[in-house]
């Protein structure tokens, strides 16, 4: 039977086992068309009708299709809310991710996108994933409404896809991709030379190799 402390269900699958590094996606409120919405809704409502019988791990490789197609779809934005492509805001967020919360765990990797954010990390005990979630999106939501003068609007979509990596070679794997990212999107040719990511953190630290960075 599932153990509801480690998997649970919402929009989209989420299974969270102690101890591993969790790769997370957050993206801006309102940064998905309707009609991307509308059929991400449809094919969730057929993926949880079809995979009842299904064990939890079967049912994230179909979520993470949908993940894939999300993903195409934020890279290539051209309009909808943009505002992680503000340097102030950018920054904010990175050293949040970097300093204030760094006590929560251990911080493999990240990007910040024009209208989303990849992260691959592990909790520390006796932090989970929902605090750490709670006390990132809330604190930089706050700030970035402060910056953008905005009150009281929602900055983060709610639901997050979020992945764990199952072995040290996929934890490798996971981190090529996020840092790969502005080049996929045609911003960059070399991962450290997109400011807000870690591949250029670990260059502006002197580090030669993929370490941890809190």
């Amino acid at each position: 039977m599932e153990d509801s402390k480690l998997f649970y269900h919402r929009n989209l699958p989420h299974w969270h086992p102690p101890g591993r590094a969790i790769f997370l996606t957050w993206r801006l409120h309102g940064s998905l068309p309707q009609t991307v919405v509308n059929e991400m809704r449809i094919l969730r409502h057929h993926l949880s009708a079809k995979n009842l019988e299904r064990t939890p791990e079967s049912r994230v490789l179909e979520f993470k299709r949908i993940f894939a197609k999300v993903d195409a779809i934020l890279d290539s934005a051209k309009s909808g809310p943009l505002w992680l492509k503000q340097t102030g805001i950018a920054n904010m967020i990175q050293q949040t991710l970097l300093e204030r919360y760094a006590n929560l765990y251990v911080l493999w990797s990240y990007v910040i996108m024009a209208n989303h954010l990849h992260v691959l990390l592990k909790p520390k005990s006796p932090a989970n994933i929902a605090t750490i979630t709670k006390n990132l999106k809330g604190f930089t939501a706050r700030e970035a409404n402060k910056l953008l003068a905005r009150t009281g609007r929602r900055f983060w979509q709610d639901e997050s896809f979020d992945h764990w990596a199952r072995d040290r070679a996929e934890l490798f794997r996971i981190v090529q991709y996020i840092e790969n990212n502005p080049v996929k999107a045609g911003l960059v040719k070399n991962p450290a030379d997109w400011p807000w990511s870690s591949a250029a953190e670990r260059k502006r630290r002197g580090l030669a190799e993929i370490e941890v960075l809190t």
